[in-house]
């Protein structure tokens, strides 16, 4: 388990998947929908920006993971949320930082990305934290193993970003982390208990 766990009181900090479904990419948008409550569709899914309320480049989810492949992928797993209001997509393949930055300039409800091309689009002021209510953290490993968490590049990256951006929200209580998909070590945990 990740060392920060402990600081926060992890029935806050940590938004509740349902047991009921899966942690596969195509659930994700009902897992968000529960995560968000009754109003999942004014601001997941709500395509106006109001003056004073809702600033251009402002999601209110952010979903990181290792690859732009896979942020594609959970991309179309909230594709029924998204329908009204384009997701960003804040990654390095197919996609200039200009193009991004253009498209940052309406309002975004939900973004998917890899950790180096998120903090950029912060650095430069395209990308706004305001409305940020959660972040989804891809724990899908890939062909070869590696997670966001176990890919030393990304996993440097992912861990700059949560330090300058992320964290001090955590703290002050307006955010919430949504660990998706196998967390690494909790199957062999649950086998161990299971043969006890």
């Amino acid at each position: 388990m990740v060392r920060w766990v402990s600081l926060y009181d992890a029935d806050t900090c940590f938004v509740d998947l349902s047991q009921s479904l899966s942690q596969e990419a195509s659930t994700l948008g009902e897992h968000m929908k529960a995560a968000f409550g009754l109003s999942w569709k004014e601001v997941l899914s709500e395509k106006q920006v109001l003056e004073g309320n809702i600033e251009p480049g402002n999601p209110a989810l952010l979903v990181i993971s290792l690859s732009a492949l896979r942020s594609l992928e959970l991309l179309r797993g909230l594709r029924p949320l998204t329908g009204e209001c384009h997701a960003a997509k804040l990654f390095s393949k197919h996609m200039k930082v200009e193009d991004q930055v253009a498209f940052l300039k309406n309002r975004v409800n939900i973004a998917s990305g890899t950790p180096s091309r998120i903090k950029k689009l912060i650095d430069v002021e395209a990308l706004g934290l305001s409305r940020l209510a959660v972040i989804v953290l891809d724990m899908h490993a890939d062909v070869k193993g590696y997670s966001l968490f176990t890919l030393p590049q990304i996993r440097d990256e992912f861990w700059d970003l949560y330090k300058s951006y992320f964290h001090p929200r955590l703290l002050q209580g307006d955010l919430r982390i949504c660990l998706y998909g196998p967390v690494p070590g909790t199957s062999e945990a649950t086998e161990e208990t299971n043969d006890n």
